[in-house]
C-alpha cells in the first residue's frame, strides 16, 4: 500500500485546482496540466478526491446527517446554526457543487482516452464514477452542467441539461462502460494497485456499475409512466449477468496517520494525526430521536453508531438553545451520545461510498414493486445483516433483531402495505452517519421514515426540511447566461419525487 500511497499525495500538479470560482470546470488551463498524466497516476488520485468530496466534514455525507435529523449538536458549541435553521441559500454548502466539479470529476475526465484502446479499462472506470457523482448532483440540484461539462478550453459556460435526460443519459453511459470492459481491447491495460478500489478487478467494476442502474431506477420507480421504462432497464442489468456489489465498495491508497493522509470519516469526526479529539467529533452527537427510534425496537446498532456514555445513551435536540433544560450541564460531550466505533473505526479504514446494506435494500425494493424477481424478505434481511457486520455485529444479533415482533424490523408481521416503509427506515438505519445524503433523498422521494422531526429553529419558519439545494453563487458570476431560475428549495422537489 505504501506505493499506491505515493500515487495519492505525491502528486500535487494533480491536486492543484484552480483558485477563482470561475474556474471550477476547468481541467485544462493549469500549467501542470493533469491531462499529460496517464491514468495510472490519475485513477488513485480521482478515487481519493471523491472519498473527500463524499465524507469529509461540511461535505455530502455531514449534509445528509443533519437534513435527515440523525446529528445534533453537544453543549459548548455553535456548529451547525445554518443547518438548523435551514437556512439554503446560494452559500449553503456551495461545496457540493463546486467541489464535485473542481475535485474527482475533473480528475476522472482526465482518464477518459476513447480512442486509445490501451485505456479502454480506464475510461470504462471514468464513466462509471462520473456517473456515480453526477447522479449524486442531479439529486441535491435537478439541472446540472452534463453534457458540456468538464470542458473548459472548449465550452468556458457550460449548458445546464434537464435533470431527467441526465439520468437517461447515465444509464446509456453505464451501459456503454461495462460493453468497454466486456470487449476491451487485447492490448488494453488492466489496473492493478492503483486502483484504490477494487485492485484493477474488472468484474467487481462491473459489479458496481449494475449497482448505480440499480440505484438510478429505484429512484424512479414511484413516478408516474415510467414503469415500462425501469423495467426495460433491469432486464438490461438482468441480462448482462453480472449481479450487484457483494461487498461494501470503499476507497482506500493506504490511509495512515499522517496529516492529510488519514481516511476521510476518521479525520474529520474521530482524531487528528497526532492522536487528538477533533472539534468536530465533540460538537457531534446523536439526536433523540435516533436513540428513541433504535431503543424501541431493541437495535444493538446503537452502541456502533453512537458511543454510549456511562449514564447511557442521550440524543441533542436539533436547534436546542437552552442547554441547561431538562438538567444543567446535561448535554455536554462526555454525557451525550457522539459517534461511535462502528462509524470511526480506524486511521485506515476504508472510506466506503456504496454500502452492501443499501444494495440488498435497493434490489428488495425493486423486488417489491415487480422490477425484479426474487425474495424480497431475504434482500430485506441481507440487507439489515449487511448492516450490522458493517458496523462490527455479527449475523446472530442480526437475526435475533429481524425475528422480534416488530412491524418495519420482522418483514413477516409487517402489513403489506407498509412494508415499503420498511425498507426505507432501514437503509435510514443502516446508512445513518454513513451515507446519510441517499436517506435525505429516499424522504423526498417517499416521505419515509414517516415521523421525522424538523429543527426547532425550523418550526414556525418552515413545515418541512428542504428538498433541494441553490446554485452556488459563482454560478450566478460565471456562468450568468446558463444557470436555471432557481427553483424553491422547499417546495419544488427533483424530479424522481415530483
Amino acid at each position: 500500500m505504501k506505493k499506491l500511497f505515493k500515487y495519492i499525495f505525491l502528486l500535487p500538479a494533480l491536486l492543484i485546482v484552480p483558485s477563482c470560482s470561475e474556474d471550477y470546470l476547468d481541467i485544462n488551463t493549469d500549467p501542470n496540466n493533469p491531462t499529460s498524466v496517464t491514468p495510472d497516476l490519475a485513477l488513485p488520485v480521482a478515487q481519493h478526491l471523491t472519498a473527500t468530496y463524499l465524507l469529509l466534514n461540511n461535505r455530502v455525507n455531514t449534509l445528509g446527517n443533519l437534513l435527515m435529523y440523525n446529528w445534533g449538536q453537544t453543549d459548548g458549541y455553535a456548529w451547525y446554526p445554518d443547518e438548523f435553521k435551514y437556512l439554503v441559500t446560494s452559500s449553503f454548502y456551495q461545496t457540493c457543487f463546486n467541489t464535485a466539479y473542481q475535485n474527482p470529476l475533473k480528475q476522472f475526465q482526465t482518464l477518459d482516452r476513447p480512442d486509445d484502446p490501451t485505456y479502454d479499462n480506464y475510461t470504462a472506470i471514468s464513466m462509471i464514477m462520473k456517473s456515480y457523482i453526477f447522479q449524486i448532483l442531479v439529486d441535491m440540484y435537478g439541472d446540472i452542467p452534463y453534457s458540456e461539462a468538464l470542458q473548459r478550453s472548449k465550452l468556458a459556460a457550460p449548458k445546464y441539461d434537464d435533470a431527467q435526460t441526465i439520468y437517461e443519459d447515465l444509464i446509456v453511459k453505464l451501459d456503454e462502460a461495462i460493453n468497454l470492459i466486456n470487449n476491451a481491447s487485447e492490448s488494453a491495460l488492466v489496473p492493478d494497485i492503483d486502483d484504490a478500489m477494487f485492485g484493477g478487478d474488472m468484474d467487481e467494476w462491473i459489479k458496481f456499475a449494475n449497482s448505480v442502474k440499480l440505484r438510478i431506477l429505484v429512484r424512479q420507480s414511484d413516478m408516474e409512466g415510467r414503469a415500462g421504462y425501469i423495467q426495460e432497464q433491469m432486464n438490461v442489468i438482468i441480462a448482462e449477468g453480472s449481479g450487484f456489489i457483494t461487498a461494501d465498495v470503499g476507497i482506500n491508497p493506504g490511509y495512515r496517520k499522517e496529516v492529510d493522509k488519514q481516511s476521510p470519516l476518521w479525520d474529520s469526526y474521530a482524531q487528528d494525526a497526532n492522536g487528538s479529539d477533533v472539534m468536530n467529533g465533540k460538537a457531534t452527537c446523536a439526536t433523540p430521536f435516533v436513540i428513541d427510534l433504535l431503543t424501541n425496537t431493541n437495535d444493538p446498532r446503537i452502541d456502533r453508531i453512537y458511543e454510549k456514555p456511562a449514564n447511557g445513551h442521550l440524543g441533542v435536540p436539533q436547534g436546542l438553545l437552552d442547554y441547561d433544560t431538562p438538567v444543567k450541564d446535561a448535554y455536554e460531550v462526555d454525557k451525550v451520545s457522539n459517534l461511535g466505533p462502528g462509524v470511526l473505526k480506524s486511521y485506515d479504514q476504508d472510506a466506503v461510498i456504496f454500502h452492501l446494506s443499501d444494495s440488498y435494500l435497493l434490489q428488495a425494493e425493486a423486488v417489491l414493486k415487480g422490477f425484479m424477481t426474487g425474495d424480497a424478505k431475504s434482500l430485506f434481511n441481507k440487507g439489515i445483516t449487511a448492516s450490522f457486520k458493517h458496523l462490527g455485529l455479527t449475523e446472530a444479533q442480526a437475526a435475533t433483531y429481524v425475528n422480534q415482533v416488530l412491524p418495519l424490523v420482522n418483514w413477516d408481521i409487517t402489513p403489506a402495505g407498509d412494508r415499503l416503509e420498511a425498507i426505507i427506515t432501514q437503509r435510514y438505519i443502516a446508512l445513518n452517519s454513513l451515507d446519510a445524503i441517499q436517506s435525505w433523498f429516499d424522504y423526498n422521494r417517499t416521505g419515509f421514515p414517516s415521523d421525522l422531526p424538523i429543527s426547532l429553529l425550523a418550526v414556525g419558519v418552515h413545515d418541512d426540511r428542504p428538498v433541494r439545494l441553490m446554485y452556488p453563487s459563482s454560478e450566478r458570476s460565471s456562468n450568468p447566461d446558463n444557470v436555471p431560475a432557481q427553483p424553491d428549495p422547499f417546495t419544488v422537489k427533483i424530479f424522481w419525487a415530483q
